[in-house]
């Protein structure tokens, strides 16, 4: 059977001629092209005439013989025009001169395209003084702006050294500064603004301030670069110059930074130096202080010290208590106003947990010392007025056939001890015991050895009271 008879029959006759039509469009050369659309750029800007006059070729021609020998340096150059396309060729001093030449030809009135067949000469001494020339015209306008480019130099270099020499004055920057480091960073800036200000006079003498805008440009560009490799550091030198100015603490203080305790020796453009009350030398990085949790404990003269003692569960606590209580402050060192405080805490497995507090001036008296006074004061306070500070009992069970011989060797008789004679209670301190809870001087004797030692640079103000 016929393939077109049968569509033809099984369609109605209107339509069949518009899918004649369509299968005609899809095996036309346009839709064989994939069903792509031709380039922008291939559409001509505007129509071509379909008919050419042989009078407008050569004015095009004359036209653009003209402009080349305005401009000199085409002499070499063939014109020819047929049909609105303008033919190029013969030779050229450089690439520039060539593109410029076609340039030139496409902006013509009536071009309709432009052969480019223009070439550079292979001649090596005509290929050179082009060049020479140029470097001649550039030679030439650089003598005639030397006494202008003298002047701007002149200029310019007057404002740096004028910068440089204010920057030198150090203690004019030192008056104006907290400290050493903040002033050196104060004569960075002024000595970087002057020396900006001289090239900004410079180029705008010289007409050429765009030129600052693109180095400032670059150098931001790098700037930015460079602080990320180097953000460590950057954050540090920060880090230093805000510690420098806050100043939260002296030397000598007592502190604890991060959990490292000791007494500050100095404070550095780069670190933070603490030694350590076993003498150990600390060395903090100024960031991690910055951002860190800083307690001074030499702040505030004021501190609380605080300890436990266990009392039999039988005793009377409130009078424990109050014994505790009178003992410490029996002190001298204990101050009256905060009061000493004192509660019951805990009971334990065989007593009961008091726990005591008081006050001292950490400035005259050494905070360890005072606390281990008011302990062993209290101590013998408690046992003094009968009250039995037991140590912990442990029940053993004996179970099996070794319960008798254990049983005997825990009731067999002790053997006898010689021990001394029994110290009475309320006795005096031994002598070594500083009652007064002095300050012992070693610690901050090894801080000022150790400042003495190092005399380098110290961003700390001794009479700072800090933030």
């Amino acid at each position: 059977m016929n393939l077109p008879k049968a569509i033809s029959r099984g369609l109605p006759r209107a339509v069949l001629p518009a899918l004649v039509a369509l299968l005609v469009a899809a095996a036309s050369p346009a839709a064989r092209a994939q069903g792509q659309e031709p380039p922008a750029d291939a559409a001509p800007s505007a129509r071509i005439a379909a008919e050419t006059a042989p009078e407008a070729d050569r004015r095009i021609a004359a036209r653009l013989r003209g402009i080349l020998d305005e401009l000199g340096g085409y002499d070499g150059v063939r014109i020819r025009v047929a049909d609105g396309v303008v033919h190029l060729d013969g030779e050229v001093a450089d690439n520039a001169a060539r593109a410029r030449l076609e340039t030139i030809a496409g902006r013509i009135e009536g071009v309709v395209a432009v052969e480019n067949a223009v070439a550079l000469p292979r001649d090596l001494d005509r290929r050179l003084t082009p060049a020479i020339d140029r470097l001649g015209g550039r030679l030439r306008a650089l003598g005639e702006g030397a006494p202008l480019l003298l002047v701007a130099l002149a200029a310019g270099g007057l404002i740096a050294f004028g910068g440089w020499w204010l920057a030198g004055r150090t203690r004019l920057w030192q008056r104006l500064a907290p400290n050493a480091f903040v002033a050196e960073v104060y004569l960075m800036l002024a000595r970087l603004g002057l020396l900006l200000l001289g090239l900004s006079v410079a180029l705008e003498i010289l007409d050429a301030t765009a030129l600052l805008g693109a180095v400032l440009g670059a150098a931001g560009v790098a700037g930015l670069a460079l602080g990320f490799a180097v953000r460590d550091t950057v954050e540090n030198f920060i880090a230093s110059l805000m510690l420098s100015l806050r100043q939260p603490f002296r030397p000598n203080d007592f502190v604890e930074i991060e959990g490292s305790a000791g007494r500050v020796a100095r404070l550095t453009a780069r670190a933070t130096i603490l030694i350590s009350p076993e003498g150990n030398h600390i060395r903090i990085p100024n960031a991690t202080v910055f951002k860190g949790r800083i307690v001074n404990y030499t702040r505030d003269p004021q501190r609380r010290f605080s300890f436990t003692l266990g009392v039999d569960a039988e005793s009377d606590l409130a009078a424990a208590l109050a014994t505790g209580v009178a003992a410490i402050k029996a002190l001298p060192f204990v101050l009256e106003d905060p009061p000493v405080g004192a509660w019951v805490q805990d009971v334990g497995e065989s007593n009961v947990i008091l726990t005591f507090t008081g006050w001292v001036d950490q400035i005259r008296t050494d905070f360890m010392k005072a606390r281990g006074e008011a302990v062993r004061a209290a101590k013998l306070a408690l046992e003094s007025a009968g009250f039995g500070l037991p140590e912990p009992i442990y029940r053993v069970r004996l179970d099996g056939a070794a319960a008798p011989a254990a049983a005997a060797q825990l009731t067999a008789p002790p053997r006898p001890a010689v021990l001394g004679p029994e110290a009475p209670r309320g006795a005096a301190p031994p002598p070594e015991a500083d009652p007064g809870g002095s300050v012992d001087p070693t610690e901050e004797a090894v801080v000022r050895e150790r400042r003495a030692a190092d005399a380098g640079e110290d961003l700390l103000h001794p009479a700072s009271r800090g933030e």
